[in-house]
């Protein structure tokens, strides 16, 4: 676009760029043309409309220039894309006297990244006048001697400005003497010669004042003078001559200070001090010209004074006169044209121009980093330039119109490499070969694509019952080797259900440093593990989680003292026992059983009698509670004995319940049942009596016939396991046996060990449980063991409408107890240590079904930690911790008793929360 002039209508012109455009001649290469002096704001082009963008994508795209020298002279319009003035363009500062005056700006377009060159010419306009070097010129002519069309150089005005506004004309006022003549040099520069018209005569005018004006092509033209005083001398009348008009002289740029180009030779026909002559620059000789050469009055040597660039200025002319010493002086002169050639002495320059000296670690292969442009000020093969990148890296260069496009030739992956360091090499193609070096440090940015990792693969945590609420129970911790946002870590606890209740009411973590607290206070009898599900996320975008579990184990305290089941004494109630006064040592006066709801050591029950400290009647078994006759009754002996016992668990502290009973020593108790009978005035006794004992007995022995051949088949089948196998308890059989009546229940400690057993009454229509009890070879009795249940059934709490009669049977041999109701204890020696074979075989199955303490050591259970010398006749006699629901076999307060103990317990723990 031209606006030289400013009236112009230059829209042509912007149809005409493109056109070349869409055919290809302009290739991402924007010119505009503007004059110097251009008002601030002043519109040179629009680069959007030229680049084909719209207005939209102007600010989308970020359409601005790069930073540079000359970007301070314009600014891009955002809106319209217009490239507006920024600030005053002098021309002249800017290119000095070149008649082409171009600024280089580079133009940008960020998403994608591209760059355009645009050639701002600066045109000049006429704002500089012709001015010449003095103010006056004095020119000396022998007189007579200067014949008619001598020529005399005049001063040169210098004009600043270029082009048609350079100067155009020379005028001279009118006079006979002397005209002007004007000639246009080599370069484009006029030269104006004084010409004398006719001879001069000393003695009729011996000194002429002229008036030399010089004027500019402006459209307003400037115009500059000079006083030129003419002088008219007599004698010498001969010019120096040199040997030829003209020279013209080839130097090697570079070459060293005060190197002779050449020597000049002038000649002068005459003699003495009129022959003497000196050696200057004519006022034709620009002043660029004169800093780099200079010349030797006397010698006429043309020397370097400055340096020789080829990049400067390829070639000089030099205006040469040679001045006598005569009166008048006369001159010679000549013409000196020195070409300068070119040595490969520039370095390739390299620039690296990048939006972000970053690039993310999920860019596909062949994205582009960013553009190195290299330059070389060198000409021919000395400016030709080849790029090398450093190898084992993955990137590489494409060429890119006039510049080079770094693009990535394989993956990245910043956990790997985080920064590269990339060194780009340029080397020309002169002799010898230049070359430049430049690091461009480019880092890898991340993107989120890394879990988080667990410092462990399962975490367990380890807490006592009855704990504080917020008490710390572990922390857990994770890694990412993402950076930033990206590496960020959240915890958090995924959601559950445990036992109907959130987790989250379990337990807390701290989402900043994976600090997990108890939110409430743990009941082992509740809860022995709790299993979390512990989640950490980080910040990236998508977020990545982990997860892992957490097992807190609940730890059992001794906070339950034991409850008698029988007799029970709840409610002030006190049992009562009645023996015979014929009763020898050894004989089973009752038996205490008690339970205790913790486990472990804390479960282990002891007895011993507290009251009376001195009886010597009575004693008890410290584990099994089994109360014994010391010796016979004697007539000092009372007839009524109270008996204070205490069981205790063998926690720390240890905790302990009391139970008072009366034993009451009769004479025969044989005698008495009639009388017990006699409550219930209708009985009678039924003359088949006796027949319906028989055919019972006989029932229940054709079934246990059949059950004993079934169980030794299925033994005879497992021979080879080298062991013989039965007891398999199964209710299909409807018998009158106590193993078709009741069905067994396993509550074991967390350690292994038998808490206790329920044993339930089994209606006829009810699946029977089945336990396979294997014995070892009689060489193995010492060691004796059980095999693990087929099923251990889950923990359920005794019913609460267990009933036991006050006259019920109590434990011990056969022979001694009263005639027992339906559902009792079992009512002779061989049931009852059946049954309890039973139970001790159940509880060792159970025991070793667990995660394996105390299996196979011959303790039904126990764990190994009490020691080897508590073998099997050590082990309290399991059938004190028999719950039998709905039996009227134990007294009435001792389910309720139970019951009630554990509910206040919880109401105690859930008061404490």
């Amino acid at each position: 676009m031209d606006f030289q002039s400013p009236g112009k209508d230059w829209k042509w012109q912007v149809v005409f760029f493109f056109f070349l455009y869409s055919w290809g001649w302009v290739s991402g290469q924007l010119r505009y043309s503007i004059p110097e002096e251009s008002e601030p704001g002043t519109i040179s082009g629009n680069v959007a409309q030229d680049l084909g963008l719209n207005l939209a994508d102007i600010e989308k795209r970020q359409l601005s220039l790069r930073s540079g020298g000359n970007d301070r002279y314009f600014i891009v319009d955002q809106k319209t894309g217009s490239l507006i003035v920024k600030d005053r363009i002098d021309r002249e500062s800017l290119c000095g006297s070149s008649l082409t005056c171009l600024l280089p700006l580079e133009l940008g377009i960020e998403k994608p990244f591209e760059l355009f060159s645009v050639d701002i010419e600066i045109l000049d306009i006429n704002d500089n006048s012709p001015s010449f070097s003095s103010a006056d010129q004095i020119i000396q002519i022998i007189e007579l001697f200067a014949n008619p069309g001598v020529r005399f150089p005049l001063a040169t005005a210098e004009d600043s400005d270029v082009g048609i506004n350079d100067i155009r004309q020379y005028k001279i006022n009118e006079n006979p003497f002397f005209s002007l003549s004007v000639k246009n040099r080599k370069d484009g520069t006029l030269v104006a010669e004084l010409v004398l018209e006719k001879k001069l005569d000393r003695e009729e005018k011996g000194q002429h004042e002229l008036l030399l004006t010089a004027f500019d092509g402006g459209e307003q033209p400037r115009s500059g003078s000079t006083q030129i005083t003419i002088i008219v001398l007599d004698v010498n009348d001969n010019a120096p001559v040199f040997d030829q008009p003209s020279y013209k002289i080839t130097l090697l740029e570079n070459l060293p200070l005060r190197t002779v180009v050449m020597k000049l030779n002038a000649t002068d026909l005459d003699e003495g001090v009129n022959a003497e002559m000196s050696y200057f620059f004519d006022y034709h000789t620009s002043t660029a010209a004169k800093e780099i050469f200079d010349l030797n009055p006397s010698t006429g040597e043309l020397y370097i004074k400055g340096l020789v660039d080829f990049e400067e200025s390829h070639f000089y002319e030099l205006y040469v006169k040679a001045i006598d010493k005569g009166t008048p002086k006369q001159e010679g002169r000549c013409i000196i044209q020195i070409e300068v050639e070119d040595i490969n002495d520039n370095t390739p320059e390299i620039i690296f121009t990048s939006n972000a000296n970053e690039v993310p670690e999920d860019a596909p292969i062949g994205t582009v980093v960013g553009f190195i442009t290299v330059r070389d000020k060198d000409s021919g093969k000395n400016g030709e330039v080849q790029l090398d990148l450093s190898s084992n890296l993955p990137f590489k260069i494409q060429p890119f119109k006039s510049r080079y496009s770094l693009v990535t030739s394989e993956w990245l992956d910043r956990e790997k490499t985080s920064q590269y360091t990339i060194q780009v090499s340029a080397s020309d193609l002169g002799s010898p070969t230049l070359s430049n070096q430049t690091a461009i440090v480019l880092n890898v940015s991340d993107v989120n694509d890394n879990r988080p990792v667990f410092f462990q693969p399962v975490y367990n945590a380890h807490i006592k019952e009855n704990n504080e609420p917020g008490t710390l129970l572990c922390t857990v911790s994770a890694t990412d080797p993402d950076e930033g946002s990206n590496s960020e870590l959240t915890y958090s606890i995924s959601e559950s259900q445990i036992d109907g209740s959130s987790v989250s009411s379990f337990v807390y973590i701290n989402p900043n440093n994976g600090d997990i607290y108890a939110q409430r206070s743990f009941d082992y009898e509740q809860f022995q593990v709790l299993t979390v599900t512990i989640r950490v996320e980080d910040s990236g975008s998508p977020k990545l989680f982990s997860d892992v579990s957490l097992y807190i184990f609940i730890l059992d305290t001794n906070d339950n003292a034991p409850t008698v089941l029988y007799p029970g004494d709840s409610k002030g109630f006190i049992a009562q026992e009645k023996i015979p006064q014929s009763a020898s040592a050894g004989y089973l006066v009752s038996k205490i059983s008690a339970m205790d709801l913790d486990s472990g050591h804390n479960a282990w029950l002891s007895y011993r009698i507290i009251e009376p400290l001195t009886q010597t009647l009575f004693e008890i078994s410290q584990y099994t509670g089994e109360i014994r006759i010391i010796r016979s009754f004697l007539e000092v002996d009372t007839n009524e004995q109270h008996l204070v016992i205490s069981v205790s668990d063998h926690g720390e502290p240890a905790l302990s319940s009391t139970v008072t009973m009366i034993i009451n020593s009769v004479d025969n108790i044989a005698q008495e049942l009639p009388q017990s009978q006699d409550l219930s005035p209708h009985s009678q006794t039924s003359p088949n009596m006796t027949l319906y004992l028989i055919i019972s007995l006989i029932a229940i022995s054709l079934v246990s016939l059949i059950t004993f051949l079934i169980l030794l088949v299925k033994c005879l089948k497992r021979d080879n396991y080298g062991s013989s196998c039965g007891f398999c308890f199964s209710n299909k059989y409807q018998t009158k046996h106590y193993t078709d009546q009741y069905k067994p229940t396993l509550y074991l400690n967390s350690d292994g060990t038998l808490k206790y057993m329920e044993v339930r009454m089994v209606p006829p229509e009810s699946q029977g449980q089945c336990y396979q009890a294997c014995f070892p070879p009689a060489s193995e009795i010492n060691d004796f063991n059980f095999m693990a249940p087929m099923d251990v059934p889950q923990q359920a709490q005794p019913n609460a409408d267990w009933r036991f009669s006050q006259a019920a049977q109590k434990p011990g041999p056969s022979g001694t107890q009263p005639t027992e109701e339906a559902g009792v204890w079992p009512n002779n020696q061989f049931e009852t240590e059946r049954l309890q074979a039973m139970i001790l075989a159940s509880a060792n199955e159970a025991a070793e079904g667990t995660s394996g303490l105390g299996g196979g050591t011959g303790t039904m259970g126990l764990s190994a930690r009490y020691g080897p010398q508590f073998t099997l006749q050590h082990v309290p006699d399991y059938r004190q911790n028999v719950y039998i629901p709905g039996s009227t076999l134990t007294p009435t307060n001792g389910g309720g008793k139970r019951e009630g103990k554990g509910n206040k317990k919880k109401s105690s723990k859930k008061d404490k929360k």
